[in-house]
């Protein structure tokens, strides 16, 4: 059985969390999450977890982090929202197992373009954490928004591509309704990709 880290933080409800333990108990996601960290005491992903009897951490320091992770022996690390950077001995022990779910569109190289479904070109908004990226979509006038999950590098905001997610933008979108649609397409994505990891 594939063994999972989820890293959390306090900057938004656990959707991913949530939507990752619903697919291990539906059983079509081959998998077991054996550790919810989180970088805030804060954050509602620790309720989603004690609901589900999940061993949790807290991690207030990145230094903490490699050992909190070796205790546990995860397969996969999973980024779902998680603030503190990642240290470099984490990055190289857990090298191609860090999945990380970032609000833009990263392309396939450090110079290339992801196209939207119109053709258009997407927006990578590296750099930018999520309520940044999600409002700039809509002030740069984008026809999409979008999401792609990707293995975590030593590149700021850029990895190997695992997955992407469109979500057309509509005439009245608040950065509010436009991340509520996103949203549930990138609980879907990032249960999907897992699944692909996880169930071969």
């Amino acid at each position: 059985m594939i063994r999972l880290a989820i890293l959390i933080s306090n900057s938004g409800t656990g959707t991913n969390l949530q939507a990752i333990i619903d697919a291990i108990e539906n059983k079509t996601l081959k998998a077991r999450i054996v550790t919810v960290i989180s970088d805030k005491k804060d954050a509602y992903g620790l309720t989603r977890a004690g609901t589900h009897h999940i061993p949790t951490a807290i991690c207030l320091a990145k230094e903490q982090l490699l050992p909190l992770l070796q205790a546990h022996k995860p397969d996969y690390v999973c980024l779902t929202g998680w603030k503190l950077i990642i240290p470099n001995d984490v990055l190289t022990i857990y090298s191609q197992r860090i999945l990380n779910i970032h609000p833009g569109l990263i392309p396939d190289t450090i110079q290339g373009i992801v196209k939207n479904p119109d053709g258009t070109e997407a927006l990578w908004n590296k750099g930018k954490f999520t309520d940044t990226a999600i409002q700039n979509f809509l002030t740069a006038k984008a026809t999409y928004a979008g999401s792609t999950v990707h293995f975590l590098s030593n590149e700021f905001d850029f990895g190997p591509v695992l997955g992407r997610c469109f979500e057309k933008i509509q005439p009245n979108d608040t950065a509010e309704t436009l991340y509520a649609r996103l949203k549930k397409k990138e609980n879907h994505m990032y249960v999907q990709t897992l699944k692909k990891l996880c169930n071969t």
